[in-house]
């Protein structure tokens, strides 16, 4: 049965009877407090000027057809998805390019308030970035390259920084079980503030055999297995420094749990490469990945095609995420449109291997926990339901491509 309200079709009547719940929630909640917005990230200008780089980089595909007799070729179904593929004969190569943002900011006022440096936690988010995103389609990283741009050499002098810096992208290519292969150290004088960094990097990956592909191949049904996140990751930082400044404790501010906020917004990155793998590895079919950064769980519906993802059990946001939404007065909708709130990486698989997943799981080391969240419905639209929080985001929420 499909019902319709306005000129938008639902699957089925609790689909209707539930957006209709979620509507009347949105439009009773309080004024809202600060957005991502209003603390300087609009994904509303930055997302188009993506949408039209992606225009003219296809315009550059036909370049690497020259080698081998056309061999290799764009797999143009991987263009405005987290990593970049490229088809050879047996395998494909994979490329990502990505950047900490400004997490490292913090790392320097908890350096200053406490003399622990915490570079060895932002190294591993830097790589988590890069390889996470690497691991959503099934390519497992080769090697991994560091950037750091600083605004004076001067940077360098300081020892202790420096080497938690090199020990944690050391240890974080270590758990993305691939090699640290290089990289670049510019001075960008007037460019780059001096006493900061910009830090980012780029990796290489490999999917072989072509078996082994995430296509994408998303089905009625799949279930949505959510794995947990640290914290906040590397995402929203511009936010939660805001908060900071407005906040007569800033970084020193105790939360529920009696840590400071600087110190938990520190927890480094989960880095997911070893799960997938696992998982790949032991025959599960993924239809999907999904690493849940910038823009939060509007992430969920990166996927071409019209499904509802249905969100029935929520992991519980560490406290962190609490004080944020508590002392920004941010909203439930913007934290969760923005933020992990818990949840760092999704798998969609089909039911029946769910319980093969839950044992890869329990066998591995894996510093997560999953949960079975819910279950993709197929639809005349796109959309993400959470239902624990009551929350929905339609397709025109999430112009990435």
């Amino acid at each position: 049965m499909v019902a319709f309200w306005g000129n938008v079709a639902y699957s089925t009547i609790s689909e209707f009877v539930l957006c209709q719940i979620i509507r009347e929630r949105e439009t009773t909640m309080p004024e809202q407090g600060m957005t991502y917005k209003d603390s300087g990230v609009n994904y509303d200008v930055m997302d188009p000027f993506k949408r039209r780089a992606q225009q003219a980089a296809r315009k550059t595909a036909g370049n690497i057809s020259r080698f081998n007799g056309g061999e290799f070729r764009e797999f143009e179904p991987s263009r405005g998805e987290s990593v970049y593929l490229i088809e050879a004969a047996k395998s494909y190569f994979a490329h990502v390019e990505e950047g900490l943002g400004t997490k490292n900011l913090v790392a320097d006022a908890m350096y200053a308030l406490t003399g622990k440096s915490y570079y060895d936690h932002i190294a591993q988010d830097a790589v988590a970035m890069i390889v996470n995103d690497m691991s959503t389609l099934g390519a497992l990283p080769l090697s991994v390259a560091m950037h750091l741009a600083v605004g004076s050499s001067n940077w360098f002098e300081d020892e202790l920084r420096s080497d938690d810096l090199i020990r944690g992208w050391q240890h974080g290519c270590n758990l993305a079980r691939c090699i640290w292969g290089g990289g670049e150290t510019p001075t960008l004088k007037d460019i780059v503030i001096p006493g900061t960094i910009v830090l980012s990097g780029s990796a290489m990956g490999i999917i072989k055999p072509k078996e082994r592909l995430i296509n994408g191949n998303i089905q009625h049904g799949d279930c949505i297995i959510l794995l947990t996140s640290s914290g906040p990751h590397a995402n929203g930082f511009t936010l939660a420094r805001t908060i900071a400044e407005n906040h007569p404790d800033g970084y020193n501010a105790r939360l529920s749990d009696n840590r400071t906020y600087g110190e938990a917004l520190l927890d480094p990155t989960h880095i997911y490469v070893g799960f997938v793998e696992d998982c790949l590895d032991a025959g599960v079919e993924i239809h999907y990945g999904v690493n849940i950064t910038g823009h939060g769980w509007r992430k969920l519906m990166r996927a071409p095609g019209n499904f509802m993802y249905i969100i029935d059990v929520t992991p519980k946001p560490q406290p962190v995420f609490d004080f944020i939404r508590e002392f920004g007065r941010v909203s439930d909708h913007e934290a969760y449109g923005n933020l992990n709130m818990g949840a760092g990486f999704a798998l969609y698989v089909p039911q029946k291997y769910l319980t093969l997943v839950r044992h890869i799981h329990a066998k591995g080391n894996y510093p997560f926990d999953i949960i079975d969240a819910g279950d993709i419905m197929a639809s005349s639209r796109k959309g993400v339901l959470i239902k624990p929080v009551g929350l929905e985001y339609d397709a025109e929420s999430l112009a990435v491509r």
